[in-house]
């Protein structure tokens, strides 16, 4: 059984690797089994592998604030060794010098998330200023958990827990209260949204879908609260109270239902919707992105049975790099093609999509393992 107070929880790494699975090459995989063996079941996993159009959810809708809410869980463990070393029980006690050189090591990784978001993009295309996508992924990661590392830092839980409710509720009002120009205000739609108006004022070169984009400027902002919600979480497990650990869980699932509910109910005026991350989306799939750590924690770290979750360990020790490299850095596909090519000619022709779709992750697996053995991790 693992020590529950300190260290690196290894269910962090496996739920990390879980998620982006999917991204990496996992949808692919389920895309072509319901195509192959069309039952119900294997429809509808494809049907939740994608995005919803607009309003609503799905299960791929969940995978990025799932990864940012890990990235807040991991945050009280990583400046654990610099609080004791200082002396200190709070970071926001750590001295001046000691914030001065966490502040410069926070805002350099943000700095080369947003870079490598840009590569992702096709900056390094030239294809010309206007037709470079500015916004992304890995750049809302890093300014999200930039942000939330500051309120981290600078104040106790609960001031974090004002910024928190202040983040979703000031979301919420400026999203329908602000006008926006020939459209009015409260107008939730692609063209006439305040979050949209923003990117089209403010945002740099192509946006994502013309009007908007889904990792646009304004919209951040509440992705701050869904990495809030991992520090909360991250700090709660790891600080030494009175409740046993069976005690923590149960709390920790009820606060889970609790976030499920309130963003239930709050669709009913503001829509679950991850294209504008609404302040819904982030109660309701904050409060899954628990639930999911729950689960990965006890099985992992608190049974200790963890031998299942090798392969996604391996994904989420070098999740950024198999991100970036599964994004377009690395084709996966023609070298699989060219090791399994052969052996899957010999398959049925309706399973052949889904065998090489198989190939393709035991690729991506083989090179991640290399790197496991080697202790290469990509650390930013």
């Amino acid at each position: 059984m693992s020590n529950t107070t300190s260290g690196r929880l290894i269910s962090l790494d496996a739920l990390r690797g879980f998620v982006m699975f999917w991204i990496m090459s996992g949808e692919h995989i389920v895309h072509a089994l319901a195509k192959a063996a069309p039952i119900p079941v294997f429809v509808w996993m494809s049907s939740q592998l994608h995005h919803a159009e607009w309003n609503g959810i799905t299960f791929y809708d969940m995978i990025f604030p799932v990864f940012l809410f890990v990235a807040g869980v991991s945050m009280p463990y990583s400046f654990e060794k610099k609080m004791k070393l200082a002396g200190v029980k709070s970071p926001n006690d750590l001295p001046k010098d000691e914030k001065r050189k966490i502040y410069i090591s926070m805002l350099r990784r943000t700095c080369i998330l947003l870079v490598l978001g840009f590569v992702v993009n096709g900056l390094l295309r030239f294809d010309g200023f206007d037709q470079t996508r500015f916004a992304s992924v890995l750049g809302r990661i890093g300014l999200a958990w930039f942000f939330a590392g500051i309120i981290f830092l600078n104040f106790d839980f609960k001031k974090q827990l004002i910024w928190f409710f202040g983040i979703i509720i000031g979301y919420y009002v400026a999203m329908k209260w602000i006008p926006v120009p020939h459209f009015g205000a409260g107008v939730l739609t692609k063209e006439g949204s305040l979050e949209g108006y923003i990117d089209r004022l403010f945002l740099p070169g192509r946006l994502h879908s013309t009007v908007y984009d889904p990792e646009g400027i304004f919209s951040t902002i509440p992705a701050i609260a869904t990495a809030l919600l991992g520090v909360f979480i991250g700090t709660f497990l790891k600080a030494k109270c009175p409740f046993s650990i069976n005690v923590k869980l149960l709390l920790m699932t009820l606060t889970a239902v609790v976030l499920i509910i309130a963003g239930l109910i709050w669709d009913i005026n503001f829509p679950i919707n991850k294209h504008l991350w609404t302040s819904s989306f982030v109660c309701f799939v904050g409060g899954f992105s628990i639930l999911f750590f729950v689960f990965f924690y006890v099985i992992i770290d608190l049974f200790g049975f963890h031998k299942w979750a090798f392969p996604l360990i391996l994904i989420g020790s070098n999740s950024i790099l198999i991100y970036i490299a599964a994004e377009g850095l690395v084709d996966f596909k023609h070298t699989a093609e060219y090791v399994f090519g052969g052996l899957i000619n010999f398959t049925p022709i309706d399973w052949q999509p889904f065998f090489a779709a198989l190939s393709v992750t035991v690729v991506q697996l083989i090179l991640l393992y290399f790197l496991y053995k080697k202790k290469w991790f990509l650390k930013i």
